[in-house]
């Protein structure tokens, strides 16, 4: 019995940024000249044009809400208890209406139906979290099964989909909804450290849904069959890329050098983890791959010798909203289904985060954008 994921919804926050707008106040709080060159260089160089937030702190006039000034234009870092007070309200806000709009635009699903939920965030913590309140609010089943990975980074929505594929494959009658919700910017802290500069030009807010169950397919909507995942970690990478709580917020290591590490052994973990599905790299027709940055995309596309416009939905959703962690490869999954002109395809998705963990998934698209009535919604988003 197969699993598939049947719709995906995205939505961001209301605040919007332009790439080169942050960069300019950002710089303005920069302490030297060298910091400002190096956020100079680093944002331009980012891939990235727009961004979204939970806060209104950098648009000008706005009341400031986390990233306050002194007398002298000074910024007063806010505390880890005053960011993680800002997450508790706002994810419990946009994970709801998410969920609504998303059972709501689920051909074939109700309310009713939702047995399963697993909800993905590595930038806040709050319990009764918002996988509770998504029940209390719709109006879900109160017996419905509620479960939170957490702290994973940018590849767990790929432990999410594998949870919600086993639980379908168990259970015929299993619908699981699937919640990815990251308020990275609660995070961003300001110094002349590189790790922090390239982590405040990449990150972003944002969430992302999914209906998963087991039923076949509703003709004339394309979905996606879940045919296996897998975990591979790069050996001797845990000190590139990694979090941890700090008194200011979570505090990242993101070293420049993991393009490079990714680059150099993607292809021989790919290699091994196709061969075990009975494919290689040159039968995969599509590529979703989590837009970590743009030189990480430049060298997947280069080490797998994969096509210039083989990326494009990862590099389109890297350039209209960021890194957005865990939220984010699913909406490179959903721009790909949207924009699909065959009937069927084989895809391999991929992620990368802490440890440097590797998370893929090889999956088969059936039906295209030609037999589906595209949805709509005030926030712009399916």
């Amino acid at each position: 019995m197969s699993a598939y994921l049947h719709h995906i919804s995205t939505s961001t926050p209301a605040y919007t940024y332009a790439q080169s707008y942050t960069r300019d106040r950002l710089k303005g709080w920069a302490k030297d000249a060298k910091t400002k060159r190096l956020i100079h260089a680093i944002y331009n160089r980012s891939g990235i044009e727009t961004r979204h937030s939970v806060t209104g702190d950098f648009v000008t006039g706005t009341e400031a809400t986390l990233y306050r000034s002194d007398a002298d234009g000074t910024l007063i870092p806010p505390g880890t208890e005053e960011r993680n007070r800002v997450y508790t309200h706002c994810a419990r806000e946009l994970a709801v209406e998410l969920a609504r709009r998303t059972i709501t635009n689920a051909t074939g699903f109700e309310k009713e139906d939702i047995t399963h939920i697993i909800y993905t965030s590595c930038t806040g913590f709050a319990n009764p979290g918002p996988d509770f309140h998504i029940i209390k609010e719709l109006g879900l089943r109160p017996n419905v099964e509620r479960y939170t990975l957490g702290f994973m980074g940018c590849y767990a929505a790929f432990p999410a989909l594998r949870m919600a594929a086993q639980f379908c494959e168990a259970n015929a009658d299993a619908v699981v909804l699937v919640i990815c919700l990251e308020l990275c910017t609660l995070h961003m802290q300001i110094n002349d450290q590189p790790d922090s500069i390239l982590a405040n030009s990449l990150f972003a807010d944002g969430a992302s849904a999914a209906i998963v169950s087991a039923r076949e397919p509703v003709e004339g909507k394309p979905a996606y069959r879940l045919d296996g995942f897998e975990s591979a970690v790069v050996p001797s990478s845990e000190a590139d890329m990694a979090w941890e709580i700090g008194n200011e917020g979570f505090n990242i290591v993101l070293s420049s050098y993991v393009p490079d590490i990714i680059g150099g052994n993607i292809r021989q973990l790919l290699n091994g983890v196709l061969k075990r599905h009975d494919t290689n790299v040159d039968e995969i027709d599509e590529w979703a791959v989590h837009p970590g940055g743009r030189a990480i995309l430049d060298k997947v596309e280069e080490s797998l010798h994969l096509k210039p416009d083989a990326l494009e939905a990862a590099r389109t959703t890297l350039r209209d909203y960021g890194n957005m962690s865990s939220a984010t490869i699913l909406f490179v999954l959903k721009e790909m289904l949207d924009s699909a002109e065959t009937d069927r395809a084989t895809l391999c998705a991929m992620a990368f985060g802490p440890g440097l963990t590797v998370e893929t998934a090889v999956m088969v698209r059936i039906g295209s954008t030609s037999m589906k009535t595209h949805e709509t919604s005030s926030a712009g988003h399916a």
